[in-house]
């Protein structure tokens, strides 16, 4: 197997896990769980998926791959995976499917193209892919772990961590602008919310992306606002390319909402919105 080139993703303390969903009601079971359509995932193909908890609120983000007819691999965060398998476990009752995690066994390794190797899954992610290489293989490091969450960043691709988990409903986190929602499919957990914010009402806090030009990094779940006075809740964070951070915030389409109280060893102002590669809903 040739050595794949790229960035590890796989750091233990904010890399990225591996979860399998084996069986023949695999893609059946995670079809009622996820809020996109898995069942129409054809072998080889990938997308984006949310976890809901009844509110709508996304619980974790999880990445899929259809690697099998009976087998779907899903990447998220290295932190959620046991608290994510512990909660998909209640539901599977007397479905034909068994969860693992690999994180112990396959390293995600983010490249900006896919691997020649047959050997290697592989999901696309937005223009590069996340390659999921065998432990103990070594990655040829052509990237950094700054660039490639600049360019997450950059592609306006969300991510929920512990500290955000079931903070946002779907749609603050864009997930029906990233083709991460069904709504022509059945029920899961959290449809119903999902569904009425998508036909009845605007959602009023989107994610964006901002700027911060100095002051101590932020953490994703941190309060912050933006210099025309928007309350924003940061997503995800990167170093910036020529200084500062980099940052996906959830807010207010509207400037001049009242800025909440931020302690003061945190970043509160921050520019933008920047321009995302996929418009927002007027």
């Amino acid at each position: 197997m040739s050595t794949p080139a790229g960035v590890d993703l796989t750091s233990p303390t904010d890399g990225l896990g591996v979860l399998a969903f084996r069986g023949a009601d695999a893609a059946r079971f995670l079809q009622g769980q996820l809020s996109a359509d898995v069942e129409k995932l054809d072998v080889g193909a990938s997308g984006l998926a949310g976890l809901h908890n009844p509110q709508g609120r996304a619980i974790a983000l999880l990445a899929l791959l259809r690697a099998g007819a009976d087998e779907v691999l899903a990447v998220l965060p290295r932190e959620l995976v046991a608290p994510v398998e512990q909660r998909l476990r209640k539901y599977i009752l007397r479905s034909k499917v068994r969860i693992e995690d690999l994180s112990g066994t396959l390293r995600v390794v983010g490249s900006a193209s896919a691997s020649a190797s047959a050997s290697i899954p592989q999901l696309r992610w937005g223009d590069r892919w996340m390659l999921l290489a065998p432990h103990p293989a070594e990655v040829a490091n052509t990237l950094s772990r700054a660039e490639w969450e600049r360019a997450d960043i950059a592609a306006g691709l969300p991510q929920v961590f512990a500290a955000t988990s079931e903070a946002f409903v779907a749609q603050m986190l864009n997930l029906d602008l990233l083709g991460a929602i069904a709504f022509d499919k059945g029920c899961y957990t959290g449809q119903e919310v999902i569904a009425r914010s998508h036909y009845r009402g605007r959602v009023k806090r989107r994610l964006q992306r901002w700027h911060a030009a100095d002051g101590a990094a932020p953490v994703p779940g941190d309060s912050v606002q933006s210099i025309d006075g928007r309350s924003l809740t940061v997503v995800r964070v990167a170093p910036g390319a020529d200084g500062g951070w980099d940052l996906l915030a959830v807010g207010p389409f509207l400037a001049g909402s009242a800025a909440e109280d931020t302690a003061a060893d945190k970043i509160t102002r921050v520019a933008g919105p920047l321009p995302l590669p996929y418009a927002l809903p007027e």
